[in-house]
C-alpha cells in the first residue's frame, strides 16, 4: 500500500466516523453523503492498486466494475453498494425532500465498514 492509498483509507475512515456522528444526531441525508464518500475514497484506493486514477465519480464507479469486479479481484456486491450509495447521496445532496431515514444511512454505514475492512486487508 502506498502513501496515497493509506491517506485515502484514512480519509474514508474519517468520513465514515462523520457519517455515524451525523446519523446519531438525526441528519440521515448528510450521513448518507458521508457514507458514500467513504466508499468512493476506498474505490479510489483500490483502483490505485491497478495504477488507475480518474477525475469523475462516474469514471471511478465504472472502472471499479471493469477492472476489479469483472476480473474477480473484489466482490461484485461492493460495486453494487457504491452504485446504490451514489444514488442515495445524490438524493440527500440535491433533492429538496430526499426522504432518507436513519435506517437508510445505517445500512450504508455498515456497507462502507465492510468495504473498508476488505480494502485494508486487500491492500496490505
Amino acid at each position: 500500500m502506498n502513501d496515497e492509498q493509506k491517506y485515502l483509507l484514512i480519509k474514508a475512515e474519517r468520513s465514515l466516523n462523520a457519517a455515524k456522528e451525523l446519523n446519531s444526531k438525526n441528519y440521515p441525508e448528510f450521513a448518507t453523503s458521508r457514507a458514500y464518500y467513504a466508499m468512493f475514497y476506498i474505490a479510489e484506493a483500490l483502483l490505485l492498486n491497478e495504477n488507475l486514477s480518474f477525475s469523475s465519480h462516474a469514471a471511478v464507479i465504472s472502472a471499479l466494475g471493469k477492472y476489479l469486479v469483472k476480473t474477480n479481484k473484489i466482490p461484485i456486491r461492493y460495486h453494487r453498494y457504491l452504485i446504490d450509495a451514489q444514488d442515495q447521496r445524490n438524493r440527500g445532496d440535491y433533492d429538496v425532500n430526499p426522504n432518507l431515514t436513519k435506517e437508510d444511512a445505517d445500512k450504508l454505514i455498515v456497507q462502507a465498514e465492510e468495504i473498508l475492512d476488505f480494502a485494508n486487508q486487500y491492500l496490505s
